[in-house]
């Protein structure tokens, strides 16, 4: 895997970084200033992967969506997470979504803006039109009359494509995911792990090759979501094991719902140890792809800071990544964004400039 651009020292310049709610008034330019050269900041975006999903950033700016930074100066999103501690960013893609967004075309366009900036990639495949998830695994529309045989190929093409698309922009990406949030497979009926075990292995499988063929050295991710309970895991991973599946490292979530009485904590450290045993079974390493809590939670800041913190120490995790920190004032009706309802930074920024790269 290249270097980043030559982007050196631990200098998260925002290491004092000291938020508080802003307003929601602003009289600062759109943009903000450049600062003079000696003082540009320079950044270590190699060590421990700590970043974010920020797949609807462009959706967002289409819709007039602005951020600002604590004090309600105005920022641009992706140098200013970068300033914050950040040194990686997660894209999802669909095959032929509706409205153009996430698509091929759209994810090159964000992954060259992370890039430039010297950002490292994980490139999130759905292999869905829309949304997968455990709710969720509905084929493409065009791959809905596939045989299973042309449903792999459908596969491995498409992850072609699209990483081919990404390379040949000179594009590096360190992780892939087939699939996303696989907790009983994909591309159901075809791939529903609990009733066709061997065709999910053969369809993740497909994907992993595929991947290999263009980005010899990425890492493949399974992906699921529950990342604190260990039989959900079991379960699926003994599937994909017995029957041939390939991977590299295994993908988690975790959201808790302090509304409902989720304990942070508590499945923080049941995430943890979920991690130290995976290890020990199928001797493979674990990344978060995704976790977030509500930005208004009073315990939001902490529960970041800890997750970060643990997750680091954890020696059998390779990173972690906030799922769409950019959201607020209800976009899409998600509130576990990082910034609170006038689009201002909230606290929660802290725990990823307080973690120095190693």
């Amino acid at each position: 895997m290249k270097l980043n651009k030559l982007f050196l020292a631990a200098a998260v310049c925002f290491g004092s970084f000291s938020f508080a709610c802003c307003s929601s008034s602003d009289d600062s330019p759109s943009t903000p200033e450049k600062p003079d050269q000696p003082d540009t900041p320079t950044y270590d975006m190699n060590g421990f992967p700590k970043g974010a999903d920020v797949s609807w950033i462009t959706e967002m700016e289409k819709a007039g969506k602005t951020w600002k930074d604590a004090s309600g100066k105005n920022i641009e999103l992706l140098p200013f997470l970068r300033d914050a501690g950040m040194n990686s960013i997660r894209l999802r893609v669909w095959v032929n979504p509706t409205y153009g967004w996430c698509n091929k075309a759209d994810v090159v366009a964000k992954a060259q803006r992370a890039s430039d900036l010297g950002f490292r990639l994980m490139i999130d495949f759905h292999y869905s039109d829309t949304w997968a998830d455990p709710g969720n695994q509905t084929k493409p529309a065009a791959w809905a009359g596939y045989s299973f045989a042309e449903l792999k190929q459908a596969v491995t093409d498409h992850t072609k494509d699209v990483l081919s698309a990404l390379k040949a922009k000179n594009i590096d990406v360190e992780w892939v995911q087939v699939g996303n949030e696989t907790r009983n497979g994909m591309l159901y009926p075809d791939g529903q792990a609990d009733k066709n075990p061997k065709q999910f292995a053969e369809l993740v499988t497909a994907g992993y090759d595929a991947v290999k063929t263009v980005y010899p050295k990425a890492k493949v991710i399974v992906h699921n979501d529950r990342g604190n309970i260990y039989e959900n895991f079991q379960w699926l991973f003994d599937i994909l094991k017995n029957n041939g599946g390939k991977w590299d490292l295994i993908g988690m979530s975790l959201y808790p719902d302090t509304y409902y009485g989720d304990d942070w904590k508590q499945m923080t450290d049941d995430c943890m140890t979920n991690i130290r045993n995976l290890k020990a079974k199928y001797n493979t390493n674990c990344i978060i792809c995704e976790f977030g809590i509500s930005w208004d939670d009073k315990d939001a800041a902490e529960f970041v800071s800890y997750l970060v913190q643990k997750a680091k120490a954890n020696t059998s995790c390779e990173g972690v990544f906030y799922w769409e920190p950019e959201c607020y004032g209800g976009w899409n009706g998600y509130t576990k964004g990082m910034f609170d309802n006038n689009g201002c930074a909230t606290p929660t920024f802290n725990a990823f400039a307080n973690i120095i790269n190693e």
